[in-house]
């Protein structure tokens, strides 16, 4: 089976227009984009595009035969439902409807959401309770538009593993709230990650492949920027964990452009390792 795989727009050079990029991942045969709306103020901008505006969106990707099916909305770390401020609170639950509003017109449909609490403020059992407070808000919302949220497996300890993701949907206990793993920051902090992965594939909406570098009493560890095949993730083990949990959804690089004028030769190189890598381990 082939695997669908999509690139994550940051990987792709800035200054593109979407109609470049859409042409772009085509050409380098990805199946789709996952757009980002994170801390810059430009990007956040695109959830209260015009009409005219979404309609471009929409033709483009039609045209191109690329889809958009998913959003990472990490201006939540920014914006954090378990901030102590009553502000930074009312921006999260404004981000999010308006996330939710743009992804129904446009036609994403997978939300991914950031696992913190907190970033720039001190967690507590405080935040804690806000964030899940917030995530219940957000969960019901999404039900109501027929949109996933999935929440990623983070660069923090916070939501960690799967094991934590698990301990909340407990409590937010919905068919829209699912799990969207990063195996690099999966295995960066030293969780058995076969285990689990067997303990999320019931709610796993798409995986998120990245190499790591793994935290040490030395050393922070590496969450981005390492090339595919020099960090940590045993890619081997992933493959073949999933095909035998019989995963067929998507696969997402996760890259970040460098704008230096070899983004493109470094996704298609990274591209032919996963797949190679997929062919090798997922299928026999």
């Amino acid at each position: 089976m082939k695997p669908t795989i999509g690139i994550y727009e940051k990987a792709l050079p800035n200054a593109l227009s979407w109609a470049e990029r859409f042409d772009l991942a085509a050409q380098l045969g990805f199946s789709f984009i996952e757009m980002s709306v994170d801390e810059d103020p430009v990007r956040q901008a695109r959830l209260q595009w015009n009409r005219a505006e979404r309609l471009d969106f929409v033709a483009g990707k039609i045209n191109s035969g690329v889809d958009v099916p998913s959003m990472c909305l990490s201006a939540h770390r920014a914006f954090p439902f378990g901030s102590l401020k009553r502000e930074t609170r009312d921006k999260a639950y404004d981000l999010m409807q308006d996330a939710l509003a743009l992804a129904g017109q446009v036609g994403i449909r997978n939300i991914q959401l950031a696992g913190y609490d907190v970033y720039y403020e001190s967690s507590s059992a405080q935040t804690r309770e806000l964030f899940i407070e917030g995530i219940s808000w957000a969960v019901s919302q999404a039900a109501k538009a027929q949109i996933m949220l999935s929440m990623e497996i983070m660069d923090t300890a916070f939501m960690s593993n799967i094991s934590r993701w698990l301990d909340l949907e407990r409590k937010i206990c919905s068919p829209w709230f699912c799990v969207y793993p990063d195996v690099g920051n999966l295995s960066a902090w030293h969780n058995d990650v076969p285990v689990e992965l067997s303990k999320g594939i019931h709610k796993i909406s798409a995986i998120h492949l990245k190499d790591t570098r793994q935290i040490s009493p030395f050393s922070l560890g590496q969450f981005r920027d390492v090339p595919f095949g020099t960090g940590c993730v045993n890619f081997d083990e992933v493959f073949r964990t999933l095909s035998t949990l019989n995963y067929r959804g998507a696969w997402l690089m996760e890259m970040w452009a460098k704008n230096d004028g070899a983004d493109v030769q470094r996704i298609a190189e990274a591209k032919s390792w996963i797949e190679d890598k997929y062919q090798h381990a997922f299928l026999n």
